[in-house]
């Protein structure tokens, strides 16, 4: 059973992840210089907690070298002891002013691991068993070999406070929604009691209860699923920060992070913080990249009963992983254009879409509509061999129209068609319309290329395709891509170039 406030820690170190990326990997460190740093570090030495930490169990590095920093979140409930949270989450990100990407890399809550000391266990354990200071050095025992012993610099955990006050700091998230979460306790027990939700799909600003049922989510898909959903959330809070202006927002975040936050003793000192802010110089204008973890879900062993559902990972893939976090392959963008290239020469070959265009038609046409959600309305007329549209609901119609709310509280047209790709993992894809110009999702680091009859705006994530947009004089769209990024490169150039003006009817 979940509560509330295992989400609101999460919730705080995803917008205090954001933040973190947002200066290490944009240009606005370097135009400001590091006096706003000095001011965050007197805020920090003002109000900060510092965790107690062992000796060894975090390496000081030099100033300019590469650090890499530890963020947890603590699923520490309202009322309850310390010792008895757990880490919800558990992110590690790496800084290098030698690599050619900020590299993030998501570490499942449900991986088994050898906690040290206390033997096999769920690595969400450790923070329950030995606060930060033993997350710390578990992590560091997964990841490290005897020939590369793997180093945390900096070590970061949420506490309990501030997620509505930073929420609200930033007038909500605008994130796109891929499908409708919905979850009642309604005539439940109470053990079958999980986080309420009601969200319809569609890109929106989600505020408070509604930001933090989203990100916590993980009722009826899996540990990866969810820990793809919190760095997309990240992401768009990141897109929303470069957006609104970093400078306006950096230093009231910091504070606010800054009281609900413990951290190691580095980061307590004005010294410490300097050191992070000349390395974010160096990092400036580097692009974010997600490493993903290699698990797999194992519902249950008979081995390790007391587990329950756990995740598990060969070493092998681990040290794979941890090899493209340390060191990402310089070639990479390369690698991604040529993939892109490769995926539009045959993106009229067998790419796995079949032609679906009278069935999205349908919908189109009967779906209701006011005179503030009409605009121009595409369907795509090639879908993925395995997706489907789910049937349309009075609370949850597909496609979704609806008046869409900006930053200022302008008011524009909207709509949202959704395709399932894996009900049982998932794993859902769509079309998003608007007639806002600007949104902060189409405000991140993108390539525009030339494809068949359109330009479009190109936004990859390790080589894939997680979205593609394109404009016209009156909206923008996009197609994007499921959670894990399921399709491939092909499929989402062949989906977006198939997209056909549906002409609907003029009034109803």
């Amino acid at each position: 059973m979940e509560t509330d406030g295992r989400a609101r820690w999460l919730l705080l170190r995803m917008l205090l992840g954001a933040v973190i990326v947002t200066v290490l990997s944009g240009g606005a460190v370097a135009a400001a210089g590091l006096l706003q740093f000095q001011r965050i570090a007197d805020d920090f030495e003002e109000v900060g907690t510092e965790a107690p930490m062992k000796p060894g169990t975090i390496t000081k590095a030099e100033s300019g070298k590469p650090q890499t920093i530890l963020l947890v979140g603590s699923d520490k409930r309202y009322g309850e002891r310390g010792k008895d949270a757990r880490s919800d989450t558990l992110m590690l990100l790496r800084l290098d002013p030698e690599a050619n990407a900020v590299t993030v890399l998501s570490i499942p809550r449900d991986l088994a691991v050898e906690i040290p000391g206390h033997g096999l266990a769920k690595i969400n354990d450790a923070y329950s068993l030995g606060g930060l200071d033993l997350t710390t050095r578990t992590i560091k025992q997964l990841l490290s070999t005897e020939r590369e012993p793997f180093r945390v610099n900096h070590a970061v955990a949420t506490t309990f406070g501030g997620f509505i006050e930073a929420v609200n700091h930033l007038r909500c998230v605008h994130i796109d929604v891929d499908r409708r979460y919905f979850h009642s306790n309604e005539g439940l027990p109470q053990t079958a009691h999980w986080s309420e939700i009601d969200l319809r799909a569609g890109y929106q600003p989600l505020c408070g209860d509604d930001a933090l049922a989203y990100v916590r989510f993980r009722h009826l898909d899996n540990d990866i699923v969810r820990a793809a959903r919190q760095q997309g959330f990240l992401r768009a809070a990141k897109d929303q920060l470069r957006h609104q202006g970093l400078l306006a927002n950096l230093r009231p975040l910091v504070r606010i992070f800054a009281k609900a936050t413990e951290t190691d003793g580095d980061l307590q000192s004005t010294k410490g913080l300097m050191r992070i802010a000349r390395l974010a110089v160096l990092s400036s204008g580097k692009p974010v990249r997600q490493i993903e973890f290699p698990g797999q879900i194992v519902a249950q062993s008979d081995e390790m009963p007391w587990l329950g559902s756990y995740v598990t990972a060969e070493p092998e893939q681990v040290r794979a992983a941890v090899r493209e976090f340390m060191h990402p392959p310089a070639h990479r963008a390369r690698n991604a254009a040529r993939r892109i290239r490769r995926a539009e020469a045959t993106r009229d070959r067998d790419t796995g879409v079949v032609d679906r265009l009278d069935e999205g038609k349908a919908l189109a046409r009967a779906a209701p509509w006011r005179d503030a959600t009409r605009m121009p309305l595409v369907v795509p007329a090639k879908l993925t061999a395995a997706g489907s549209y789910p049937a349309s609901e009075p609370e949850a119609p597909n496609p979704r129209r609806y008046v869409l709310e900006d930053e200022q509280g302008g008011r524009h047209a909207a709509y949202r068609l959704v395709v399932a790709e894996d009900v049982a993992a998932g794993q859902y894809y769509g079309v998003q319309g608007t007639t806002w110009k600007d949104p902060p999702i189409l405000a991140g680091r993108h390539r525009t290329q030339r494809v068949g009859r359109r330009t479009y705006e190109l936004y990859t994530d390790g080589g894939r395709l997680r979205m593609v947009a394109w404009r016209t004089p009156k909206a923008v769209y996009w197609v994007a891509n499921t959670l894990s990024l399921d399709l491939s490169n092909a499929q989402m150039l062949a989906i977006a170039d198939s997209a056909t003006r549906v002409k609907t009817p003029k009034r109803r």
